[in-house]
């Protein structure tokens, strides 16, 4: 299972929020391009960038740090936050993203998210499926749709999506632990997805528990800025 620190990005500056409120940030680091180092110097190569800034005005913000991440590490970084246009999704990829992560543009236009995986391939496209009570939400958790989770899934499953991440909104930055019901759940319903856990993460008991679900891949943010699983266990667990 791969591991992937979350660096979320509000004014270029590494923070976190809790169940998505704007209003619970906690700045971590000024610097995400420490950050980043420090990751890749414990053997992680992986890191899920949130350009929270361009969640809240629906186009990218913070490009600026994916390129200086992407230039001054070797990680290979998933891009999400705001990608709404072609646009967007060139300078994203420009700037250095390996995959991008599309979730209120994958429910609201359809078709642009089709056109996306068609044009640039299962392996660059990420299906960003965040959950409140099994019901899909957008724009930066700030609205709910009536979109139903597992069917959603699997509409794009059916459409060659290989990657989802999928977050529990009420687990979210909490430390209580994942949504391991839920996980299972879609990987019942969905065989052969790549899915990606994100949110709730709390100790380091919960990694082999989600790989022994059969999660491909398993985002961590708070765990690791509140020093509730360590860099070094990372390390152990990686190789």
């Amino acid at each position: 299972m791969r591991i992937i620190p979350a660096i979320d990005i509000i004014d270029g500056k590494c923070v976190r929020l809790s169940q998505g409120d704007y209003n619970s940030k906690k700045i971590y680091n000024e610097n995400p391009l420490e950050v980043a180092k420090e990751f890749q110097d414990h053997g992680i190569k992986y890191l899920h960038l949130v350009d929270l800034d361009g969640a809240k005005s629906k186009h990218i913000v913070n490009h600026k740090v994916l390129e200086q991440i992407a230039t001054g590490t070797d990680l290979k970084i998933d891009f999400g936050g705001g990608l709404k246009s072609d646009e967007d999704l060139k300078i994203a990829f420009n700037s250095g993203a390996s995959q991008i992560t599309g979730g209120s543009i994958a429910v609201k236009d359809r078709e642009i998210f089709l056109f996306w995986l068609e044009k640039y391939g299962s392996e660059k496209i990420i299906l960003g499926a965040d959950a409140k009570d099994e019901k899909v939400a957008v724009s930066g958790w700030m609205e709910d749709s009536k979109e139903e989770l597992i069917p959603f899934i699997q509409k794009y499953s059916e459409n060659g999506i290989q990657y989802v991440i999928c977050t529990d909104i009420a687990k979210d930055g909490m430390l209580e632990g994942p949504s391991f019901g839920l996980y299972q759940k879609v990987l019942k319903e969905i065989p052969g997805i790549n899915l990606i856990a994100s949110g709730g993460i709390a100790e380091f008991d919960d990694l082999p528990k989600l790989q022994e679900l059969g999660c491909e891949g398993a985002i961590l943010g708070k765990a690791i800025y509140e020093n509730k699983i360590s860099l070094k266990q990372l390390e152990q667990f990686i190789f």
